[in-house]
């Protein structure tokens, strides 16, 4: 017998035969099932809700097997777990046609999941069902269902609200917003607790008469039909209904808030929201008062600790360059002292050669001299060039040329350049700018000593200055072994090196980050592994 007629069916359909073999099943069950293959897989993966009692065979279990077995129609509601591990509800039922056995799924999943979902809404259901019977005016009990499901929901809505926002300001506003909706409301607001009175921003100073002091204070809703909103109001040209709910936060009165509307309505039925909605909103002000509280210090606390970590490195550099001054300043008197000598003594021996009558060694010596001479001369400029590198005396600004400076720079790093390093210096035409010369020349220090250290063997120094829309700008380029991505973001840490335990202190570019803001500048670094590394400072002129 065929089965086609199956196949405009929208439930699953299988058809079994009498040896318990898949003989036909429709699209829609291959698709709801995983694509069975086998009856017996299949079998497996279904099961009562309850277990068959005093029964020792396992196929007792099985509902496809019952239904084959049965002689008579069979019907039963199934739990089904596919592929995923996600439970299914069918109602099966099952007929005969000759030897065969027809087996027809229908899908009760959402029944039974909304069973489960709605399990905490039986009972109101339950009791809805009972006062339908006991009462005649059915649209009663609709409107009354119908209130109660708009307080759960303004409620939880309010309850969102104040667990979303850290804010007060928010969180009443919108508290107020929803409860003005609920009471038809033209006017609502909340007024601080000042003494025996109360203050908002709009309104001003707020006072009430003692009665309805004494009844706020006792935790009681004011509720009433008045002329005026408050004593120090003018009055209203009819009656308008006035709530006001006190808003605790344990035994302490945080305020009240205030609610006027023109329509005449029965507030009792609405007493338990506005009770819940005072509740929630003290704790949520008083919370929300101490997490601003908390952000405050926390932002105070990182304010000081970045201060801190600047005056820090002021302090590391003035230190450092008031020894180097100290440093300098001593050598230079020790150098000075022989070199003067030597110098002296080369001006002497210079005059006795010229008393010299054989030619040979007449001239062999002024060679000598001349070597000396030059040395002497080489060994000054290396004591001047230290000396206005310190600079110890022109603490103040004043004006330099950038050009100037790196030159000046690059005399002292000689030794770390001379027969390896190429320097190819591209200066622009720039003007003169007011700064502090000796902590320029200790930010080129830093970058082009770094730059010389990362170039193994022979490389390129590229400097480029110029000067663009008022701003001197300065790139440092050097052939290098470049930063690693993750590195970059940190090398103006204090603190933080790339060179190793003991190699390097960490200071030297959070310094030179700090001189050039100090400058009112910015400093950035760019860099690829195996590519090399490029700094660039701006300054404004």
């Amino acid at each position: 017998m065929g089965y086609d007629y199956f196949e405009n069916f929208i439930t699953p359909v299988m058809v079994v035969d009498e040896f318990e073999n898949l003989i036909f099943a429709n699209k829609i069950f291959y698709k709801v099932f995983d694509n069975v293959t086998s009856l017996e897989r299949f079998s497996h993966k279904i099961n009562f809700d309850f277990c068959p009692l005093n029964s020792e065979d396992v196929n007792s279990f099985s509902p496809i097997h019952l239904a084959i077995k049965s002689l008579e129609n069979f019907s039963a509601r199934i739990q089904y777990i596919n592929n995923n591990s996600q439970n299914f509800y069918y109602d099966i039922y099952s007929y005969k046609e000759k030897n065969n056995t027809v087996i027809i799924f229908s899908d009760v999943t959402n029944e039974i999941n909304n069973q489960i979902i709605n399990k905490k809404l039986a009972d109101t259901k339950s009791k809805i069902k009972i006062l339908e019977n006991k009462i005649s005016n059915l649209e009663k009990i609709k409107e009354e269902a119908q209130i109660q499901e708009f307080k759960i929901a303004l409620n939880n809505k309010i309850t969102k609200i104040i667990q979303n926002s850290g804010k007060i300001d928010e969180i009443i506003n919108a508290t107020l917003k929803e409860l003005s909706i609920l009471l038809s409301c033209f006017k609502s607001y909340y007024a601080q607790k000042k003494s025996d009175n109360f203050y908002n921003d709009e309104v001003g100073n707020i006072q009430f008469e003692q009665a309805v002091i004494k009844k706020l204070k006792q935790k009681k809703n004011v509720i009433n039909y008045s002329m005026k909103e408050c004593l120090n109001t003018e009055p209203f040209k009819q009656p308008v209904l006035r709530i006001i709910v006190p808003i605790f936060y344990m035994e302490k009165m945080l305020g009240i808030i205030v609610l006027l509307s023109h329509q005449k309505q029965e507030i009792d039925e609405k007493f338990d929201i506005l009770y819940a909605v005072s509740t929630q909103l003290g704790n949520a002000i008083v919370r929300a008062d101490l997490y601003q509280k908390n952000s405050k210090n926390v932002k105070d606390l990182r304010k000081a600790l970045n201060e801190l970590k600047s005056t820090q490195l002021q302090l590391i550099n003035s230190e450092k360059m008031a020894s180097l001054g100290q440093l300098v300043a001593g050598v230079a008197h020790e150098i000075n002292t022989p070199v003067a000598s030597i110098k002296s003594n080369n001006e002497i021996f210079s005059k006795l050669i010229e008393k010299i009558d054989d030619e040979k060694l007449k001239n062999t010596f002024l060679n000598i001299n001349k070597i000396d001479k030059e040395a002497v001369k080489r060994i000054t400029n290396i004591v001047v060039t230290l000396k206005k590198f310190v600079r110890l005396d022109e603490a103040e600004l004043q004006y330099a040329n950038i050009n100037t400076e790196l030159d000046l720079t690059l005399d002292l790093i000689k030794h770390e350049t001379k027969n390896r390093i190429k320097i190819e210096k591209f200066y622009g035409k720039i003007p003169e700018i007011k700064c502090y010369p000796n902590m320029l020349n200790q930010v080129f220090t830093n970058i082009l000593v770094n730059a010389c250290q990362a170039i193994e063997g022979e490389g390129i120094i590229k400097i480029i200055t110029e000067c663009v829309d008022n701003r001197i700008i300065v790139k440092i380029s050097d052939t290098g072994h470049g930063i690693a991505k993750n590195d970059l973001d940190k090398i103006f840490t204090a603190g933080y090196t790339t060179r190793g335990v003991g190699v390097g202190t960490g200071l030297g570019l959070a310094i030179s980050k700090k001189i050039i803001e100090k400058h009112n500048g910015e400093i950035k670094v760019f860099s690829e592994l195996g590519r090399g590394t490029e700094f660039v400072i701006t300054i404004n002129c």
